[in-house]
């Protein structure tokens, strides 16, 4: 089976395709990448069957394109964390000390993802724009191509602070490297990460039963475990 995946998912995907593998017998071959790169691979015929998106945007496009061949549906809700290598860089409690905290002078790179291709590079935007730190930031800004090469920007120092997942830092229910804060939600629209089964994909079965493990209660307490809300259910 082969399934691609936003690069934002990897931690929980690895679980959850380590599971999926000891109970079925199945075989998960994955592929990692920005979004927007995948969908591209997609619509040029790549030979993938399932797709997890960090978004809803490109699952619904390739609906609309006739190359999908089950219902949509959110696997899960991701949360954008402020996140620094170094601990002591962020100690914030509030709104208003995020927008302090970037507005000083004592950092030189602000890594995020790039918003035209990672779903969490624009929520990244979106809370610079909200807080009025756009001009403020933006001669900082170093763009990774999609969220796992904007972790390495960080967790290298080659950036100090960076808007990451909360998935890629969290172990257990907590952020157990450097220094993170979670941002509100409500400062960027909601990040729901919707899968499809694709039309290559339709005749098979070990396909199907990955998509209903990943919506099992199993495997919910997993994706909950690195960070994620979940919503089960079809989103059309």
């Amino acid at each position: 089976m082969l399934v691609a995946a936003a690069a934002n998912f990897s931690a929980p995907l690895a679980v959850l395709v380590e599971g999926f593998e000891g109970r079925s017998g199945h075989r998960v071959l994955v592929s990692y990448g920005a979004s927007g790169r995948l969908f591209a691979q997609i619509s040029h015929g790549a030979p993938f069957q399932v797709f997890l998106s960090a978004d809803q945007d490109k699952p619904a496009r390739l609906e609309a394109a006739g190359l999908v061949a089950g219902a949509r549906f959110t696997y899960a809700v991701g949360s954008l964390v402020l996140w620094s290598a170094d601990e002591g860089l962020l100690s914030l409690r509030s709104q208003e000390d995020l927008g302090r905290r970037l507005r000083r002078d004592d950092y030189r790179r602000l890594a995020l993802a790039n918003p035209r291709l990672a779903p969490y590079g624009k929520a990244a935007v979106e809370v610079l724009e909200h807080l009025g730190l756009v001009g403020v930031t933006q001669g900082r800004w170093v763009r990774g191509e999609n969220i796992a090469q904007t972790y390495q920007f960080v967790s290298s120092g080659n950036a100090e602070l960076g808007f990451v997942a909360l998935s890629q830092v969290m172990e257990g229910g907590e952020i157990t490297r450097g220094g993170g804060w979670v941002v509100p939600s409500h400062l960027h629209g909601p990040i729901r990460q919707d899968g499809v089964l694709l039309r290559r994909g339709e005749g098979c079965e070990a396909c199907r039963e990955f998509i209903d493990y990943l919506r099992s209660v199993e495997g919910r307490r997993i994706i909950g475990a690195f960070g994620y809300g979940t919503e089960p259910g079809q989103t059309n």
